[in-house]
């Protein structure tokens, strides 16, 4: 059986449903092309963050301590800032260059979490020539007088400022730490996002009992980490008009089947590519296309939201009663 791996995310058509997380080994044109010639559907660039653009601008100040070792896609981003890529003009050569040399997507990226003049960043990366652009938030609410309501408003304003300033398509990579995901994920789309990336993987620190320091270490996601955007985006699928990608923890075939039953239309790699290389993802698509041929599937447009909370015969699955079976599933004998 043939197999039509096509998908279509932001309004764009891509070969397959495989999708190049934002990571520095994107900075790379040679890897770009490797991955297209693996198959990749796309490719979602390095972030170029909202610290950087105000250091070349020399307004670094307080920004100093801000968002340090955050992002698994920027481990040791500080303190030697110069080091993660060569500044936002060298960006947008990037842009330019792997736009013109590369046959699939390119996906720019933005980093960043308040309103300013960085933002001017987004039309820029348009005009090198960018088929899409990820806005990448992430802020660490520890104020005990900044509440729920305040933080979603900053994120809003910025989603709004950025889809205003820019006519391609505009997607928001945000973490799972909101009270109200569905409703936050509405709001997000209402403001001008046209699709959602789920979940950001924050670094988490660790304490060096030798050297008594903070120790950011940044450790590759496992499977069990896809369940997180699996759930959340067979519960937003046909709930929320916008496209889905998923992110973390993707690092077989069938997690990237399960990913496009849930209501995904592209599933985001990092951490397989880190390990393996992009030639990984011919090896995942190949896989792939078995399992689709094995389901009697001909084509991913046939599965895409099948098994979506709208379309589950039990959507409580995805619910409270999912948990409840979970805990009384697990049995354990006394050793």
């Amino acid at each position: 059986m043939t197999v039509n791996l096509e998908t279509t995310y932001l309004g764009l058509k891509l070969k397959s449903p495989i999708v190049a997380s934002a990571c520095p080994a994107n900075a790379s044109l040679p890897i770009l092309k490797r991955l297209v010639e693996a198959g990749c559907g796309a490719a979602v660039l390095p972030s170029l963050f909202e610290e950087q653009i105000e250091y070349e601008e020399a307004v670094f100040g307080s920004l100093h301590e801000f968002g340090s070792d955050s992002f698994a896609e920027a481990a040791s981003y500080f303190p030697e800032l110069d080091t993660y890529n060569t500044g936002p003009d060298d960006y947008l050569r990037l842009v330019e260059v792997s736009t013109r040399q590369v046959s699939m997507p390119i996906i720019g990226s933005l980093n960043g979490v308040t309103a300013g003049g960085w933002t001017r960043y987004a039309k820029k990366i348009e005009e090198a020539g960018a088929a899409a652009l990820e806005l990448n938030m992430y802020y660490l609410p520890t104020d005990p007088n900044v509440d729920a309501a305040q933080v979603e408003a900053n994120y809003l304003e910025l989603v709004n400022e950025v889809s205003c300033s820019i006519s391609i398509p505009l997607a928001v990579k945000i973490g799972p730490f909101f009270s109200a995901p569905a409703n936050f994920a509405k709001k997000l789309v209402e403001a001008g996002a046209n699709g959602l990336t789920l979940f950001n993987r924050f670094m988490q620190p660790d304490i060096n009992l030798d050297t008594m320091q903070v120790d950011p270490q940044l450790v590759l996601s496992t499977s069990a980490e896809m369940r997180l955007p699996l759930r959340w985006i067979a519960i937003l699928r046909g709930r929320v008009n916008a496209s889905f990608a998923a992110t973390s923890g993707i690092h077989t075939a069938s997690d990237v089947l399960k990913l496009l039953l849930a209501g995904a239309d592209v599933t985001m790699l990092a951490a397989v590519l880190l390990k393996y290389g992009p030639q990984y993802v011919a090896t995942l698509l190949d896989e792939l296309k078995v399992l689709l041929s094995e389901h009697g599937y001909s084509a991913v447009s046939q599965l895409k939201g099948s098994m979506s909370h709208n379309h589950c015969p039990n959507p409580a699955e995805f619910e409270r009663s999912n948990y409840m079976k979970a805990l009384t599933s697990f049995s354990s004998d006394p050793i």
